[in-house]
């Protein structure tokens, strides 16, 4: 019964930023996270690290050593254990500290640099903000946006293959043989950076045909882009949420009404 308890509180404290202890513990997290990932930055510096490679290296395994606390004692104190670690920041949580580890079989330890990414925390910190809201919302909106933007990605990948191979009928060996067009990928490549109007110019369409196919590509490019923003905008405008960052500690979801008694993805009922 004890150890529920201090479980229980060691889950408010580390998993939520309601309460006081709470977003202390997010405050201290991010300030340890930035501090590491500017230690790495500036291993990457090559007269910093002959200067003070010792003292970085010190501070990594330090930071790793931290990390690597805190991520068992949130395996610790969750309901279920396998449900977090598998969770997006769980996976985050441990590649954070594995490279460390790692670096006596090869030089992975650039790669905590993936520690950046925990420092989406503080909008937990600032949960009262608009921009927690606004963040919130927009991840819901993508999840419900999901399927349309899938089909609409599978169009624009048929089209893509179509419009390369046309291009490359027109302007390679089959045509004028204009560099850049060499094969079909080559082609293909080549109506990805035009369609999304990057535009690096590394190849040009040389013929009357392939200007006048190429000019069609760049209108659809603009087309095309604003089709993602109206399916997201959609979605934000027909669902409107006002979530906090109360969490499951059975599922691990947030996003909850602040009223709720139930988790809204598992059924539990909140203590």
């Amino acid at each position: 019964m004890k150890e529920n308890s201090i479980k229980n509180k060691l889950y408010h404290i580390i998993f939520e930023a309601e309460t006081p202890s709470g977003k202390l513990f997010d405050i201290v997290l991010l300030i340890t996270i930035f501090l590491s990932v500017i230690c790495v930055i500036l291993e990457s510096v090559a007269d910093i690290k002959i200067q003070y490679g010792d003292v970085l290296q010190n501070l990594e395994w330090f930071f790793t050593i931290l990390f690597t606390i805190e991520y068992f004692m949130r395996i610790y104190i969750v309901k279920k254990p396998i449900k977090y670690i598998f969770s997006f920041m769980g996976l985050v949580d441990l590649l954070a500290i594995i490279p460390t580890y790692l670096m006596f079989i090869a030089d992975l330890h650039h790669l905590t640099i993936i520690r950046s990414i925990r420092l989406i925390r503080i909008f937990r910190i600032f949960h009262l903000s608009s921009y927690v809201r606004g963040g919130q919302t927009m991840l819901f909106a993508l999840r419900r946006s999901l399927p349309k933007i899938i089909v609409f990605l599978m169009s624009i990948v048929l089209l893509v293959i179509v419009l390369g191979t046309l291009m490359y009928i027109i302007e390679g060996p089959m045509g004028e043989n204009n560099p850049g067009f060499e094969d079909i990928p080559n082609s293909m490549y080549w109506a990805i950076v035009t369609l999304t109007t990057v535009g690096y110019g590394s190849a040009v369409p040389i013929t009357a045909l392939g200007k006048f196919l190429a000019s069609i590509i760049m209108i659809l490019g603009y087309g095309i882009i604003a089709v993602p923003t109206g399916i997201v905008s959609a979605a934000i405008v027909s669902n409107k949420i006002n979530p906090n960052t109360f969490r499951c500690d059975s599922c691990l979801s947030e996003g909850h009404d602040p009223h709720s008694k139930f988790c809204k993805e598992c059924g539990e009922e909140f203590s």
